[in-house]
């Protein structure tokens, strides 16, 4: 998925993986189009987005170590973290939940992941 600003959507510094923010927004529109629904939903599909740029890098979400999640309302943490529970698996992430005042596109969350994915000697 392109970025929706000037920024790589991943970076790699020798073993980890640095993803970009990840916002609910559905593949394969010609304009950034966010899923309906709230946080919870955004999250789902921010989650979703973080898979494919993870593989782009060539790392997984079981390699992730760390997140950040950013939410607009911390009203929104309870059921962000149930979304959470069903797309990682034990033993999850470390995590910061930050609240921020918005976020770009109108988002409700955003995600931020880095992943422990050894090179391969080639």
């Amino acid at each position: 998925m392109k970025p929706v600003g000037p920024y790589s959507p991943w970076r790699r510094a020798g073993d980890l993986v640095v993803i970009s923010g990840q916002l609910g927004l559905l593949p394969g529109h010609d304009a950034p189009t966010m899923v309906e629904g709230g946080a919870p939903e955004q999250l789902r599909q921010a989650l979703a987005n973080a898979r494919l740029v993870l593989s782009e890098a060539g790392a997984t979400f079981d390699q992730v170590v760390k997140a950040t999640l950013f939410l607009v309302d911390m009203d929104d943490f309870a059921s962000c973290n149930d979304v959470w529970v069903e797309g990682f698996e034990a033993p999850r992430p470390t995590r910061s939940a930050v609240a921020v005042a918005q976020l770009p596109l109108g988002a409700r969350c955003e995600v931020e992941l880095w992943a422990f994915s050894p090179q391969v000697a080639g």
